[in-house]
């Protein structure tokens, strides 16, 4: 495929305009059509791309219309109707995060794309982050040492949505990271949180996911707090990062900081734990726009026959803990609340095998 490969975007509201502006602007994309419900979006967004056809019916952009790919950037009910639609249309599919409703509905498209030999990718957009691909590099590298946990903490005064809670809107960017580092699949999940806003739609969350060797993941989601916070720490047994990802310019820091047990001791008297206290030096990271690269590698994926970085795989193992998440949410919201009398909480839910049986409390 030597031509501009034709794209169509679906969803002109909060981010789909970031789509349409990026890939208006790559040489090998022809932004054909841009679709919305709101005719006055689109006559908004035709005043700034003249050149690209409007609709307001989606059947529109699959038939008739000459496009190779659909960007799919609707709220999430509707991912999975129209990228399946889009499928059967011999359409490439780009779907934002999360991926579709449900594990079920996942896995349906996955298959689609496989038998119809489309691509299908994912919008985990931070994976494409160049401070993100630094910190993974740091990461293998063995420069912090042992990766021991990761802890994600992200926090605004909204938007808030009425068809997911918090944790499928903000988590999967946390996720999306958390698993590209750690390189495999959680072994539990647990979550917990409350809907202060909108009776059952949770708007303060906490997610635990358990991994082998003894690693963790926590993720703080929140749409009720005042302050923006974009932020995640990788703590090593040697050093650890953090990562603001608001930060205009240093948002990477590696601390020299660590707590060691001593090798060898005699008594508990003699126990004593050692903190290291070092430099802290932040690493020049070249600014690129995340968005435009993920365009980019679509187009790339396209074109050669790749397997995206964010790919149907990989954005149904998101929704896999996202799904897990949501069991433990209305486990513990039909439970009774734990006492100083008894400490056990609701058990983490299975992730990898739905047969095998959680244990049976968590230590607080």
């Amino acid at each position: 495929m030597n031509k501009p490969i034709s794209v169509g975007v679906i969803g002109c509201g909060y981010w789909g305009p970031n789509l349409i502006r990026n890939l208006h602007q790559l040489k090998d994309c022809h932004l054909k059509m841009m679709c919305d419900a709101s005719e006055q979006r689109l006559a908004h967004l035709r005043t700034l791309y003249s050149g690209v056809e409007g609709a307001t019916d989606y059947n529109v952009m699959l038939n008739g219309v000459g496009l190779d790919a659909v960007v799919i950037a609707t709220p999430v009910r509707f991912h999975h109707v129209m990228a399946k639609a889009a499928l059967l249309a011999g359409k490439h599919v780009f779907i934002e995060k999360p991926m579709a409703a449900s594990v079920a509905e996942c896995q349906e498209l996955v298959d689609l794309a496989r038998q119809q030999g489309l691509v299908l990718m994912v919008g985990h957009t931070f994976l494409y982050s160049p401070a993100v691909r630094m910190i993974k590099e740091i990461i293998n590298s063995g420069d912090i040492g042992e990766l021991r946990y990761i802890s994600a903490r992200r926090l605004n005064l909204g938007l808030f949505q009425k068809d997911i809670n918090v944790t499928w809107d903000l988590a999967p960017h946390d996720l999306s990271i958390i698993l590209h580092i750690m390189g495999e699949t959680p072994h539990s999940v647990a979550c917990y949180g409350d809907a202060h806003i909108t009776p059952g739609i949770e708007d303060v969350t906490n997610l635990y996911l358990s991994f082998g060797n003894n690693r963790a993941a926590v993720v703080y989601s929140s749409w009720l707090d005042p302050k923006k916070v974009r932020e995640m720490t990788f703590v090593g047994s040697r050093r650890m990062i953090v990562y603001d990802d608001i930060a205009t310019n240093e948002k990477i820091k590696i601390y020299d900081a660590r707590v060691e047990r001593p090798p060898h001791y005699d008594t508990f008297a003699e126990f004593q734990y050692s903190y290291h206290y070092g430099d802290m030096y932040v690493p020049y990271v070249k600014q690129e726009e995340p968005l435009k690269i993920e365009c980019q590698h679509f187009l790339d994926c396209i074109r050669e026959g790749r397997v995206p970085i964010t790919s149907g795989e990989k954005g149904l193992e998101v929704v896999r803990i996202l799904e897990k998440a949501s069991e433990c949410l209305k486990r513990n919201h039909i439970r009774p609340q734990p006492t100083v009398a008894d400490s056990r909480l609701v058990p983490p839910a299975p992730l990898l095998d739905p047969a095998r049986k959680p244990a049976t409390s968590v230590p607080v």
